[in-house]
């Protein structure tokens, strides 16, 4: 086992010292997901909330059309009219309606050929996906405050730097985004993964500690990538599983493009195979977000934690702070806490009483709170 990860790892070393360029794609291929990541790029930046996109559920760019939210209905039986038409008129093809030939066109430019059984398999895999464009632009704006010290806690463990962007994908920087699987935090760990790496109980969450799940991220990310021996595997499995994953390259082998084409497992459905690809797009989008999204403000990393600084039980020095801004404004939901809500932010309930001029702990839904 040693000498099958240790000679990959060396080799990039290596690369890296001769052309950072290289090792740098050796480490996170995007070869074969081309259009995989030309999807997640313009779910990322042409499409709003409001957008919803028809398309092949395995040829994710195949894109028939796209609707407004709550119209879709309509559009989805009309594309698989369309498919039928199609099917039905393999051999008379100048005798479909506009809008079969425009699918028809869409089909035929992402290469899927045109036959009786792959237009059965395009009509059972129409698919719809949301657009995230203002939830990715927000995401651009917090990770101003993370993405710098978040690399150097991935580098100093030998991870590279860009796989700290990996919240992209899963939270767009939100750190009090909660899933309806459980998961919560910048790094959407679920309860029982979190409770591998991090304290998580009834008094305590620390998945909701930026600095400590970061950590709790490098440490898994690492394991998975010890287990699996390339990163598109460890990242996928991020998502999917680590046995999911060993699963999978047992069966197809070590490539990501096999493993998303070929490995047939009901729970690897259309997020797993999608997740690497995702992350490449999150990566470029990242990298130059001013093409798409123009000048923005990113917000700045907070003076009053060390993100950068390991895990530790000891408690955080109290700092105090003359003006709170916007962003460090709370608005309380209904079920909140005070204990909860002082977790969230990396205070004490004491801190939040103080600051807010609270007599007890009793707070209600709608009230404004003053977190940092």
């Amino acid at each position: 086992m040693g000498m099958r990860l240790s000679l990959p790892r060396l080799v990039v070393a290596v690369l890296a010292l001769a052309s950072p360029a290289i090792a740098e794609r050796l480490e996170l291929p995007s070869q074969g997901l081309e259009n995989r990541i030309e999807f997640w790029k313009k779910v990322y930046t042409q499409y709003g909330m409001d957008d919803v996109i028809i398309h092949d559920r395995i040829h994710v760019n195949l894109i028939y059309d796209v609707a407004a939210k709550g119209e879709h209905g309509a559009k989805i039986l009309a594309v698989q009219l369309g498919l039928d038409e199609i099917r039905n008129n393999l051999t008379t093809p100048d005798s479909l309606t506009p809008y079969a030939k425009q699918i028809r066109d869409a089909i035929m430019a992402n290469g899927v050929s045109l036959t009786d059984a792959s237009l059965a398999d395009l009509r059972d895999n129409v698919h719809t996906q949301v657009g995230i464009k203002e939830r990715f632009r927000d995401g651009v704006v917090r990770s101003g405050r993370y993405v710098e010290s978040f690399q150097q806690i991935f580098e100093k463990q030998g991870i590279p730097a860009e796989i700290a962007l990996l919240p992209f994908v899963e939270s767009s920087f939100e750190n009090r985004a909660f899933s309806s699987a459980g998961a919560a935090g910048i790094w959407q760990f679920t309860r029982g993964t979190g409770r591998l790496y991090l304290n998580v109980n009834k008094k305590v969450d620390e998945r909701l500690d930026p600095a400590k799940a970061t950590h709790a991220a490098a440490r898994l990310l690492m394991e998975n990538y010890n287990a699996l021996g390339n990163w598109p595997l460890a990242i996928t499995a991020y998502n999917h599983g680590r046995a999911g994953m060993v699963r999978a390259q047992n069966e197809v082998g070590s490539e990501i493009t096999k493993v998303i084409s070929d490995y047939k497992s009901p729970s690897f459905g259309y997020a797993s195979m999608n997740f690497y690809s995702e992350f490449l797009a999150a990566v470029e989008v990242y990298s130059n977000y001013e093409q798409y999204f123009g000048q923005l403000t990113l917000e700045t990393p907070s003076t009053r934690h060390s993100i950068t600084a390991p895990p530790t039980a000891t408690p955080k020095p109290k700092v105090q702070t003359a003006h709170a801004t916007a962003a460090d404004k709370y608005r309380v939901r209904k079920g909140d806490t005070l204990g909860e809500i002082a977790q969230r932010f990396g205070v004490s309930v004491r801190e939040l009483m103080d600051t807010n001029n609270l007599r007890n702990s009793v707070i209600h839904a709608g009230q404004i709170l003053l977190v940092r």
